[in-house]
């Protein structure tokens, strides 16, 4: 036996430290995608709010509008229904808008399963 041969507790302790390494880029990794799919996730409910926030305000429109009316140019009805219908339409397009954005976020770090997978991969490999 030579020498320079490393004893097996150096190879465990590599081993080890190699996978105490492996475990903590994963977890950087996973920090870093949730991190990016909750600023998408932000601005999704951002747009959902602001469509809540319409459809609140069309609802307080529409009471003002039948307290007040418009009677001088149509019936007062004709007057709030208009008024409800528009702003029922923008509370509509701002709250698609913003389920459409969250279509887009994706909670899983698909990055970091596919890189644990590959990191069990080459573990397997090492041991054989």
């Amino acid at each position: 036996m030579a020498t320079s041969e490393r004893s097996f507790s150096d190879v465990l302790e590599d081993i080890v430290g190699n996978i105490q390494a492996i475990v903590r880029s994963e977890v950087r990794l996973a920090k870093t995608e949730i991190r990016e799919e909750a600023g998408k996730a932000k601005s999704a409910g951002m747009l959902v709010g602001a469509g809540a926030v319409c459809g609140i305000f069309g609802t307080f429109f529409l009471l003002f509008a039948i307290v007040y009316g418009l009677a001088k140019l149509i019936p007062d009805w004709a007057a709030a229904l208009a008024v409800a219908v528009v702003l029922a339409i923008a509370a509509g397009a701002l709250v698609g808008a913003g389920l459409k954005r969250f279509k887009q976020v994706h909670p899983t770090p698909d990055k970091t399963i596919e890189s644990i997978k590959d990191n069990v991969e080459w573990a397997k490999q090492q041991t054989k």
